[in-house]
């Protein structure tokens, strides 16, 4: 059931009437029964897995908890006749067993998300190294089911039973509101990654009618659907046709490639999240920020704490953390100190942790060595640039540069291009098909076919790129304004007439000028595919 979908539209209308409207005490379940119902649209099978993911997550954050009580009281009781070695030795033994249901936990549901999305990758390049090597074997590729969502609702779920074994809040004693807190159907298709202790108490206490509350989250989703349907999808034409026809367009047009699908993903994974927001707004329930003007970075490590904030905040804590502090870690580090000195050796762990990071990251997004060295290049481009810090300090102190309006121009400039040519990984999915094309804008770069009629062929009219344009112009004033404070607040701050009127314009631009299919469908969002 797409978010775009006429079905979608009628499930959030009806919600939203039952949902105001049975006793408060009965949201929370009204909308795990919702939550399932929109989940089975993906097929039932699916629920299946995300069923599987809840349970075994609720009972092994039980039995830790369980686990950690059963010590507490032991060691309470018996704390005159035990010695030291004693207390030591039992609390060593208990940390064990916590530990091991931790492990199991992690292990089944990181295992389910490795067979199922992995799997053909792994056989994939099995089968290349057998070719390799001379051999005729070719091992038969599997037919996996993969979940809708997967990756968002097992990170919520690692999240939870981490902060569990971690002991930062007592887990949730009733299976069935730790079931919505895993399958929240807004968020469930794209994110944001929410953590247990924001998201859960929200869930599931009672939220009463708030007509602020409710405006506000219907102009958040009306400004999400502007985004996907006037910007995204017309430029979605575009891009397809330049990367899948790289033949005949090379050299300038993929420059403009990179640049439409900059703005292409950005106004439809925004505009997703904004829906997302938007609904659980409308229920009364907040939701995490995942983007803060990205665009306007001045590095890529800035980058990254403006654009999809939850999935880089949830690799952060638990994973480049954790790797940071571990004892192989600390091996290496004592190791790389006494070899190259304090001052390398401490950021050698440092950086493997990052590398291990961003590799990780890139194999979340996609089981392809595409994303993966999409993923890699993030992290070495964010150590090189640590790394030549005192290079930059040194070219300031002489050209006072630093801060002013040209340098910070240049630098959110130079963080666009980066990361729309390291995007194009993204694009092609081919990774010396990548980098041929991206040698073309060198080799074989001319001003020409913008000018001789070639944007005709790209599948979009004059009036498209008219619309586009304007439609990006609307979100880049949208950002600017953004700056000094919520949107939605100023306008409504404004007089009536302008409030409805703003309002009643959007909602003409989405109707009018929004690009629809046959029987006005409209495409998936790119990050349902994740």
């Amino acid at each position: 059931m797409l978010f775009t979908s006429y079905r979608f539209i009628f499930f959030l209308a009806l919600l939203f009437v039952l949902y105001y409207t049975l006793p408060r005490r009965m949201q929370w379940g009204l909308l795990l029964a919702a939550s399932y119902f929109f989940y089975s649209f993906a097929g039932w099978g699916c629920l299946i897995f995300i069923a599987v993911t809840t349970v075994s997550a609720w009972l092994a954050a039980l039995k830790m908890d369980n686990l950690h009580r059963a010590q507490s009281a032991y060691l309470k009781e018996h704390k005159e006749s035990l010695t030291a070695e004693e207390k030591k030795a039992y609390k060593a033994k208990g940390k064990k067993r916590k530990l091991a249901w931790f492990l199991a936990a992690l292990l089944l549901n990181l295992g389910i998300l490795a067979v199922l999305k992995y799997t053909n990758f792994a056989i994939a390049n099995l089968n290349e190294l057998f070719r390799l090597f001379g051999s005729q074997k070719q091992l038969s590729f599997a037919n996996l089911l993969l979940p809708m969502g997967i990756s968002f609702y097992l990170f919520q779920t690692v999240g939870y039973v981490t902060d569990i074994y971690r002991g930062k809040y007592p887990p949730e004693k009733n299976l069935f509101k730790f079931a919505l807190f895993v399958s929240f159907f807004p968020q469930l298709v794209q994110g944001p990654i929410s953590r247990f202790d924001d998201l859960a108490p929200a869930l599931l206490r009672p939220h009463p009618f708030d007509s602020r509350t409710v405006t506000f989250g219907l102009e958040r989703i009306l400004w999400g659907y502007f985004k996907k349907l006037v910007v995204a999808d017309r430029l979605l034409v575009a891009v397809n046709t330049i990367i899948r026809n790289p033949q005949d367009y090379d050299g300038i047009f993929v420059l403009l490639g990179m640049f439409f699908y900059a703005l292409e993903l950005y106004a439809d994974f925004t505009g997703g999240i904004d829906i997302t927001i938007g609904i659980a707004q409308t229920l009364g329930i907040p939701l995490k920020e995942n983007f803060i003007r990205p665009y306007f970075s001045k590095s890529i490590e800035e980058y990254w704490r403006r654009w999809h904030i939850t999935m880089g905040t949830w690799f952060r804590d638990y994973l480049f953390y954790p790797v940071s502090v571990s004892k192989p870690m600390l091996a290496i580090s004592k190791k790389s100190r006494a070899l190259f000195g304090p001052d390398i050796g401490k950021r050698i762990p440092v950086y493997l942790a990052t590398l291990l990071t961003w590799f990780t990251t890139g194999l979340w997004h996609g089981a392809s060595w595409n994303f993966i060295l999409w993923g890699v290049l993030n992290g070495v481009i964010i150590i090189l640039s640590q790394e030549c810090t005192p290079l930059y300090a040194r070219f300031h102190s002489r050209f006072k540069a630093e801060g002013t309006p040209g340098w910070r121009l240049f630098q959110v400039a130079r963080t666009f291009w980066l990361m729309s040519a390291l995007r194009t990984l993204d694009c092609y999915r081919d990774v010396p098909l990548t980098f041929r094309m991206l040698g073309t804008i060198f080799t074989d770069f001319s001003l020409t076919p913008l000018l001789d009629g070639s944007l005709g062929t790209l599948g979009l009219t004059s009036a498209d790129f008219a619309v586009t344009t304007a439609g990006c112009l609307v979100m880049l004033f949208v950002g600017l304004s953004q700056r000094s404070g919520p949107v939605r607040e100023k306008l409504a701050a404004r007089p009536a007439y302008q409030r409805y009127g703003a309002v009643f314009l959007l909602a003409f631009a989405v109707l009018v000028f929004g690009a629809y299919g046959v029987g006005y469908d409209a495409s998936q969002f790119i990050y349902n595919q994740f």
